[in-house]
């Protein structure tokens, strides 16, 4: 009676047919991408510094050692443990070797890039809203927020809304103007401050004492 093909594997490492190398091959690259998540772990806790060729790699050796062990485990496969045994001395394991360390970095690589695009999203995002950020003009400290045409500030700055329109763009046009305006004709520079109405709203004022002159700017 026939023998039976038994395990899957067995048929990969029949006496005088070459797959057992490209499984071997294979079997290897598969384990090392099904291991990025661990091998972008021991990347982070070395800091981020990526070994170079000739020093020790992160996952190589251990994927080649858990694949090794795992075709030795496969259970009435003779032929393909004999043959196994001849890649601890021949160039084949050299090549794997490599095959596994470019892909090591490749994916060191790509886990950078990816790090890179995010923290240039990020310094974007922080660029434009300190260019959009307006500066209280009367602390001189905290960013104005304007919501629903209402100004406050962590100092304890609240105006009301004069217009449900206002934007820190366009309070920070009014406040050019007037600086630019007073600075046409005095050198020194004007102070603000908050008017407490009773029957109408608060508003912002630019003063000078120097100059004696005043402009409400909202």
């Amino acid at each position: 009676m026939a023998e039976s093909s038994g395990s899957p594997h067995r048929s990969l490492y029949k006496p005088g047919s070459p797959p057992w190398k490209e499984a071997f091959r294979q079997g290897c690259l598969e384990r090392m991408r099904n291991s990025r998540e661990r091998l972008l772990n021991k990347y982070r806790q070395a800091g981020g510094n990526k070994p170079g060729r000739d020093q020790n790699t992160f996952l190589v050796q251990e994927v080649i050692e858990e694949e090794w062990n795992a075709l030795h485990s496969m259970e009435g496969c003779p032929e393909a443990l004999a043959q196994l045994e001849e890649l601890m001395d021949m160039a084949v394991l050299e090549e794997v070797q490599q095959e596994l360390i470019d892909q090591e970095q490749s994916i060191i690589s790509e886990y950078e890039k990816s790090l890179q695009f995010d923290e240039k999203c990020v310094s974007i995002i922080l660029a434009e809203w300190e260019a959009n950020s307006l500066i209280c003009p009367v602390c001189t400290k905290s960013n104005l927020r304007i919501t629903s045409g209402v100004v406050m500030c962590q100092c304890g700055l609240y105006i009301p809304s004069h217009s449900p329109e206002l934007t820190e763009q366009k309070l920070r046009a009014c406040l050019d103007a007037s600086v630019n305006e007073h600075s046409a004709h005095c050198p020194h520079t004007p102070e603000f401050s908050v008017t407490e109405g009773t029957e109408e709203k608060s508003s912002l004022l630019m003063s000078c004492l120097a100059c004696d002159t005043w402009a409400v700017i909202i």
